[in-house]
């Protein structure tokens, strides 16, 4: 009988993997890591007894559900990236940093201690083994759901001990498998890309890190006219329009983050379209067999991906060449190549 661990949020997804695999016959154990930064700071982060609502899916899906307190390396992993990112002048995206050094890092570390051979989440994406018994990442099949761009950084080892009983079904068929069997989630929210800042501003949040400076500076046009000050370019992101707060024609956009300069470059929304980026620390699951490759790269989350040519400048870096140009190709955001469905791999936007 096969040992799985099942990451447990209190949403419907990790509640329906759950279900979904203890049904298919295996031996079932639940593990809910605090980060810390949860939205009921009244609850001791230090301590394992479980709140109520683990202990309500616990209940409900009659399996043990351990607390396991990830606050100190969360802290010095995932916000210490977050924190650093934007001190650097870049945009983070942590899910993308998560979930190779937290969910299936050290949490699969600790459940293959527990005596697990594997561990689910509710991810939508789908995981098939070729003969070579090397993995493959593929897209889930519910298109509007698909969260594979988030596992790109994952490795073969990590995959291999990776399961998600989401990936072949659409989330309408996930809450319908919950209505009909009395599966009642006690977090109703959609994740949220940041997960660790709930109700306060991440300007706010980034003040209260230790370390982070806050520097005023100009605003450029791209023609290099002075027209403004900005109060930090932790403030902005590439695309972004509110905020700059200088009266003109039309709207100005977000261009450059010039952290040499502690610069912030805007211009009209024609100014935002590039047709290349670099792209470095690439993590490849499959990369293709030869290079130049056409592939499809999105580059973040909510991009619908677009064909492109990727060239290889060394085994970690490339340069992506779009056929059309891409709107906010952003700094510090993941790039990640597709071939059809499967995820080839991905990188660091610079």
């Amino acid at each position: 009988m096969t040992v799985i661990a099942v990451a447990i949020s209190g949403g419907v997804d990790s509640l329906v993997a759950a279900f979904l695999l203890k049904q298919q016959g295996h031996d079932i154990f639940g593990v809910h890591f605090r980060t810390g930064y949860e939205a009921h700071r009244s609850e001791s982060i230090a301590s394992t007894s479980k709140p109520p609502d683990i202990g309500a899916i616990e209940r409900q899906l009659t399996i043990p559900i351990e607390i396991l307190d990830m606050s100190e390396t969360f802290r010095q992993t995932v916000v210490a990236y977050f924190t650093a990112t934007y001190q650097a002048g870049r945009t983070p995206n942590p899910c993308l940093f998560c979930n190779p050094t937290i969910k299936f890092g050290h949490i699969l570390s600790h459940v293959q201690q527990r005596g697990a051979d594997a561990l689910a989440t509710g991810h939508y994406a789908r995981v098939q083994t070729a003969p070579d018994g090397r993995r493959h990442l593929y897209r889930g099949m519910d298109a509007r759901k698909d969260q594979s761009y988030f596992l790109s950084r994952l490795s073969q080892d990590q995959l291999k001990n990776a399961r998600f009983p989401l990936g072949e079904l659409t989330k309408d068929e996930v809450r319908a498998i919950a209505r009909r069997n009395h599966l009642a989630p006690t977090d109703r929210q959609e994740s949220q890309d940041i997960c660790f800042i709930r109700e306060t501003p991440y300007h706010v949040f980034l003040q209260h890190q230790e370390g982070f400076r806050i520097k005023e500076g100009l605003i450029e046009d791209t023609q290099g006219r002075v027209i403004g000050r900005h109060r930090g370019l932790h403030l902005f992101t590439i695309g972004q329009r509110r905020g700059i707060d200088c009266p003109a024609a039309e709207p100005y956009y977000v261009v450059r983050l010039d952290h040499a300069r502690n610069c912030l470059i805007v211009g009209p929304r024609q100014d935002l379209a590039r047709h290349t980026c670099t792209v470095e620390d690439i993590n490849w699951i499959n990369p293709p067999a030869i290079f130049p490759a056409d592939v499809h790269a999105q580059i973040r989350y909510r991009h619908k991906g677009a064909p492109a040519c990727l060239t290889q400048t060394s085994l970690t870096t490339g340069y992506l060449q779009f056929a059309t140009p891409q709107d906010a190709i952003t700094p510090g955001q993941g790039a990640v190549f597709y071939q059809d469905d499967e995820v080839l791999g991905g990188g660091w936007i610079v």
